[in-house]
């Protein structure tokens, strides 16, 4: 029987009838696949070495976690220890898992959740049932459906307070998971209150263990990396603002299209600052669970590295204003560009060293310099005012040519727009005749219209670029928002150091010391709009 072939689809077949395209992709694939295989060891390695050299505490945590599964296992591996526990064990385990995380601060805020949760569910289980017992078996059915539709609405619709949200969510979720298996298990099973009674030990023991892990060994605390981030993103900043007017002014001609903004050191500099809202805030929540463990047992104020990150994303919003400055589409010519080049530059490299300054203050927890703002910041300013003077026509003009040439160019534009519709379109009633040659001829200038048209659509966009280029001051346009960006970033500046001055000032930073001497602690206490804003003092503290 003859294998039947679509017209045009003609396919060469192999001894059993196969078609020899569709073994041929069958190989490249499997080819394709022998290779990834090969590689994947090397790829696999290359990443295990990427993530534990950005961090190397996420291997400590690893084996922190590990080793804490590993003791927690011992409630089932050894006899005696099951025996006693049984098979509640298990929730010794499921606590570990959950509980254990990154930093002190975290493993505390849910430890202490979980195991606040665990006795108040079982208090008011445990009155439940004795209010329960009393009545007959009807009516405790009744009563018990009742308080877990009473006590599930009420701790639900709490969860929805903004404090009990940020600061005791997880609390209340293992309340009433809690409450509910034990409640509800009472009605059918016996010693229900004994069964709970276990799990909270083996939950204690669970806890116990992450906090031992969390705290004593090799400890990883929210607020250190609160602190570290905040110093790290002063850097950040620094860096993009010097590295963008250094290429602004660079010799070469300016970077153009730039399909991968993320390698770019200038956007990594301020990107960390702007995704940095969410990360400062949950820091700023664990370290405030965390124990004083500075060497002065000082209790640092968080939030006030949360109002630091929010003056610091303010001071960045103008930093990517500055660098879209380089993307733009018209640009200032490099002649143009060298006239205001040395003032410039002198006034990012002050800004930056007082970024660094900042940044140093904060890494050794000292006061800043008290010459952050030195005279050759205004000097710089006063510079560049002078050079922007020094060429009126550049921002002004001197004549009204060009612009007049524009005008003329925008009012031809719109006669033509305002002709008649027959003239624009060439063809009147008069005009119109009913042979070959007449209809041949009216077609092609049909054509020839519809061309022109297209053309038109084509370069009606660049039209209004056209104008702008027309302008006498169009060259220095760019350079004006450049310039007056950099005098907005000193303007911010100012907010930065106050706010640094401030959490220096609340968190007993030292007074700066040029030669580091002796170190002179300046202690006062924060006003009370401050004390207010603080995050609430729990028992860890």
């Amino acid at each position: 029987m003859a294998t039947k072939v679509h017209v045009g689809m003609e396919t060469e077949m192999n001894g059993n009838g196969v078609p020899e395209t569709f073994k041929n992709n069958w190989k490249k694939r499997l080819i394709e696949f022998s290779g990834k295989m090969k590689r994947s060891p090397g790829w696999l390695w290359r990443t295990i070495w990427k993530v534990g050299r950005e961090d190397p505490r996420r291997m400590i945590h690893a084996f922190k976690v590990g080793l804490s599964l590993t003791l927690v296992s011992l409630l089932y591996l050894m006899e005696p220890l099951f025996k006693g526990i049984g098979t509640n064990a298990i929730w010794a385990v499921m606590t570990v898992v959950v509980v254990l995380e990154f930093t002190a601060g975290a493993t505390l805020c849910k430890g202490l959740n979980r195991g606040l949760g665990t006795v108040l569910a079982g208090s008011l289980a445990f009155l439940i049932e004795v209010i329960a017992t009393k009545s007959g078996k009807a009516f405790r059915a009744v009563f018990i459906g009742a308080a877990v539709f009473l006590i599930g609405t009420t701790a639900t619709y709490m969860r929805f307070f903004p404090y009990i949200k940020k600061n005791y969510d997880y609390g209340v979720v293992i309340f009433l998971l809690t409450f509910n298996l034990i409640t509800v298990s009472s009605y059918r099973v016996e010693n229900v209150l004994k069964i709970a009674h276990d799990r909270f030990y083996t939950i204690v023991i669970g806890c116990g263990i992450c906090l031992f892990m969390s705290l004593l060994v090799f400890p990883i605390w929210s607020g250190e990396d609160l602190h570290n981030s905040t110093v790290g993103k002063l850097e950040g900043l620094a860096k993009s603002i010097e590295a963008c007017v250094n290429e602004y002014f660079n010799d070469s001609e300016l970077k153009e299209n730039q399909e991968k903004s993320s390698e770019d050191p200038i956007y990594k500099g301020y990107k960390a600052v702007l995704d940095s809202k969410s990360t400062d805030e949950t820091l700023a929540l664990y370290a405030s669970w965390e124990p004083r463990h500075s060497r002065h047992c000082y209790r640092f104020p968080w939030q006030q590295y949360v109002k630091v990150g929010a003056v610091l994303r303010q001071f960045g919003y103008t930093v990517v204003a500055l660098h879209g400055c380089l993307l733009t589409e018209i640009q200032t010519p490099r002649s143009v560009r060298a006239l205001f080049k040395d003032p410039c530059i002198r006034l990012a490299g002050e800004v930056t060293k007082a970024l660094m300054e900042l940044a140093n203050s904060i890494r050794n927890r000292r006061h800043c310099s008290p010459g952050i703002l030195s005279d050759h910041l205004h000097e710089a300013l006063q510079d560049l005012n002078t050079a922007i003077k020094s060429q009126p026509r550049l921002f002004l003009g001197s004549n009204n040519n060009q612009a007049n040439n524009m005008l003329a160019l925008a009012a031809a534009h719109a006669a033509r727009q305002n002709k008649p519709e027959n003239d624009r379109h060439g063809v009147s009633l008069s005009s119109v005749k009913t042979d070959s040659s007449a209809l041949m001829e009216w077609k092609t200038k049909r054509a020839s219209e519809q061309a022109k048209e297209n053309e038109r659509k084509v370069l009606r966009p660049q039209l209004s670029k056209i104008a702008i280029t027309s302008l006498e001051f169009s060259e220095a346009l760019p350079f004006a928002a450049f310039a007056s960006l950099l005098v907005e970033i000193v303007a911010r500046l100012d907010n930065v150091i106050e706010e640094v001055e401030e959490l220096g000032r609340i968190a007993c930073y030292k007074e700066y010391n040029p030669e580091d001497d002796e170190i002179i602690v300046k202690c006062e206490k924060p006003p009370v709009d401050v004390a207010k804003n603080q995050l609430p003092t729990h028992a860890s503290d």
